[in-house]
């Protein structure tokens, strides 16, 4: 296997057409590049001519050391990470090559180096990161809920919760629009949840800059959208970015608690988005809702109300006493 650093339009021709995230687009990262502190370096692993392994990371120099990241922190990223594309069905095959181009990569990031701190999100697509753990690193699994869109959306409307079931039909015989809007709801969702994460003392690390480029950059290519959900008399109540894959549709940003005459508006959002997915709009090979996240049990017993599928993802980083201040340099405990 040769493992070669490719620039973005390389990168984007060696992209496969499923099993990637939002964030692996080149268009995703090209933005990054310009907002995230590091060096965005995309290595590509071949065998010939055929690309057999992707891994987008951004190398960031410090006093504390160097830090080998993927996704950067403070971006609202929630997986990056590696993609394994073997061309063989054999489990020995399959095996062989995530092993080689996790063992070449570590390699060329230099994960041994004693100043040397790695840190992987993968995507839910990553089955295997036993090769990371078989390097020393440490191994953490967490979760999100995926939701399977069909056409048929009486049938996935009777499989949610009676209780969601209510606030969708509820939330449809009130007088208000639900419209896909341009940046100028864009920015409405950003605020909105900024105010949000500070009622709450929490932090909210993505700035406007970055959020208006990157959805403007995948709006381009039909990637992203903004639903927002208005009163009669025009006035914004709440509203949901959601970023497309080739694969699946994701709950971004926005989504803060809202209610109008008594009903959840959010439940009538993620209606609205359902529905589009199912008619094919904006991107016909859509065919999963990610919820991103079911690791806070707070938000679960919310979003378990869709009935959707659990999707394990894992973490793999650097471990030991010696990271611990390095990671919260680099503000990664709180990602």
């Amino acid at each position: 296997m040769e493992i070669q650093q490719l620039s973005l339009d390389e990168w984007d021709d060696a992209l496969p057409s499923s099993g990637f995230e939002v964030f692996h687009t080149a268009e995703a990262l090209s933005v990054l590049e310009d907002h995230a502190s590091g060096e965005l370096a995309l290595y590509g692993g071949f065998k010939g001519d055929r690309p057999v392994g992707l891994f987008p990371v951004f190398v960031q120099n410090r006093a504390v050391g160097r830090a080998v990241l993927s996704p950067p922190p403070g971006f609202a990223i929630p997986r990056l990470g590696p993609l394994v594309m073997p061309a063989s069905p054999k489990r020995r095959k399959r095996e062989q090559v995530n092993g080689r181009f996790a063992e070449h990569v570590l390699e060329e990031v230099d994960v041994d180096a004693s100043m040397t701190l790695f840190r992987s999100v993968c995507p839910t697509s990553y089955p295997d990161p036993r090769p990371y753990v078989w390097s020393n690193l440490d191994l953490d699994t967490s979760f999100t809920y995926h939701l399977d869109v069909d056409g048929d959306t009486d049938e996935l409307l009777k499989s949610f919760s009676k209780s969601l079931r209510r606030e969708i039909r509820d939330g449809t015989d009130l007088d208000v629009t639900v419209e896909v809007a341009e940046e100028d709801g864009v920015r409405s969702v950003f605020e909105h949840t900024r105010e949000r994460y500070a009622e709450q003392d929490r932090g909210f690390t993505p700035d406007w800059p970055y959020v208006s480029d990157l959805t403007r950059e995948l709006a381009a290519e039909d990637r992203c959208r903004t639903y927002i959900a208005r009163e009669p008399n025009g006035r914004y109540l709440s509203g949901v970015i959601v970023l497309y894959s080739n694969d699946a549709a994701y709950y971004w940003l926005g989504g803060a608690r809202t209610t109008y005459e008594g009903t959840s508006i959010n439940s009538l959002l993620h209606w609205h988005i359902v529905q589009d997915i199912a008619a094919g709009e904006p991107r016909e090979s859509v065919d999963t809702y990610d919820l991103m996240g079911a690791n806070t049990e707070r938000l679960c017993e919310y979003k378990s109300k869709f009935g959707a599928d659990l999707a394990p993802y894992y973490t793999v980083e650097s471990g030991g006493a010696g990271m611990s201040a390095a990671k919260r340099a680099y503000r990664l405990v709180t990602q």
